[in-house]
């Protein structure tokens, strides 16, 4: 799997082959999520791409703060299932980790159980609460405390 970054504008750095139809919101949405954090790569978003063809999304929500940074991924819905958010997720760990291994890295995902929980757990994240999200609501917060063991 390879991460396309997605920069300024939604723009896709890169080729990505065959582009689901869901990877238009995502764009917009990523445009407009830099225009609340900014652009610093390598804590961006990206299009994650298997044989030509784009299986999902992932990054950085915003770069690190107070030792911490978030991450996300979703996968193209005709992709679930087939491992894809497990290797985003582990990609995105390895590139926090050679930028800043000290660097905490979190997830959020909703509380009922649920694919993103088992893809954080093969990744040795620790669910250590719930909090309130001022989008989402009640969230469980994950994090991996030393990234340098993905």
């Amino acid at each position: 799997m390879n991460l396309i970054p997605i920069e300024r504008g939604g723009v896709i750095g890169g080729n990505v082959g065959e582009l689901p139809l869901e990877a238009a919101a995502v764009l917009e949405a990523t445009d407009g999520l830099y225009d609340v954090v900014g652009f610093s790569p390598p804590w961006i978003c990206y299009i994650a791409v298997e044989n030509d063809v784009a299986v999902g999304t992932c990054g950085f929500k915003s770069p690190p703060s107070r030792g911490r940074v978030e991450i996300a991924y979703f996968t193209f819905p005709r992709f679930e299932g087939q491992g894809v958010a497990t290797t985003m997720a582990a990609q995105l760990l390895a590139l926090a980790s050679s930028v800043d291994p000290d660097t905490i890295v979190a997830a959020q995902t909703l509380p009922g159980r649920n694919a993103s929980h088992r893809v954080l757990e093969k990744h040795g994240f620790s669910c250590v609460g719930q909090i309130e999200h001022p989008e989402d609501g009640t969230v469980l917060e994950w994090q991996k405390l030393n990234s340098r063991v993905a």
